[in-house]
């Protein structure tokens, strides 16, 4: 596909587990980037935590796909790294952090073989440091990594021809992403009233 070429639907997603430390760094970018942006309509913000071929019904109608994720790209813990396009399935034989990293590789191909596979595809990955933190927050050097990964996936929809506007303040906690006490700042409010 052109460069150049219009992208109708695009799906802006975080993968990854809350529960494990860096492996909800995915999670926590798209519930930030939801928290300070508005996008175009046909532009959907989603969180997939770790629901593996239960999103394949939004991957395969994406025709541009951003996905933030905890990456073992065996780089310095915190560093960010964009794939793309082809390079993307490439890291299907990479070190995997936890299942549903295999689950994701599921839905790709899944998407594949329905013929609907994404036209485009922007994988923003940051480095773990800590994948064993049961109930942990991130780790300084992962959570330093957020707004870059929003700076990233920015710069990739506006060369989709997208814009993402800043909202004149953040959304109020009654209409964040993930509730029930798991959005971000109350998370990690509980890990550090703990120690």
């Amino acid at each position: 596909m052109a460069d150049d070429a219009k992208l109708d639907r695009i799906l802006v997603l975080g993968i990854g587990n809350i529960l494990w430390a860096d492996e909800g760094f995915g999670v926590r970018v798209v519930e930030e980037f939801h928290r300070r942006y508005t996008v175009p309509d046909n532009v959907t913000i989603l969180d997939g935590g770790t629901q593996g071929l239960y999103l394949v019904n939004y991957v395969e109608e994406a025709q541009g796909l951003i996905v933030f994720d905890a990456i073992d790209y065996g780089l310095v813990p915190g560093e960010l790294k964009l794939v793309r396009d082809e390079e993307v399935p490439r890291f299907t034989g990479a070190k995997k952090m936890s299942l549903h990293q295999t689950g994701f590789q599921e839905v790709l191909s899944a998407a594949d073989l329905l013929g609907r596979y994404p036209q485009r595809l922007a994988l923003i990955g940051c480095q773990p440091l800590d994948l064993e933190d049961w109930g942990g927050p991130l780790t300084p050097p992962v959570r330093a990594q957020i707004a870059p990964a929003i700076e990233l996936a920015n710069a990739v929809l506006a060369e989709w021809g997208i814009s993402a506007a800043l909202r004149p303040e953040p959304l109020a906690g009654d209409e964040r992403l993930l509730a029930n006490d798991i959005d971000h700042h109350s998370y990690e409010m509980r890990a550090d009233a703990a120690e």
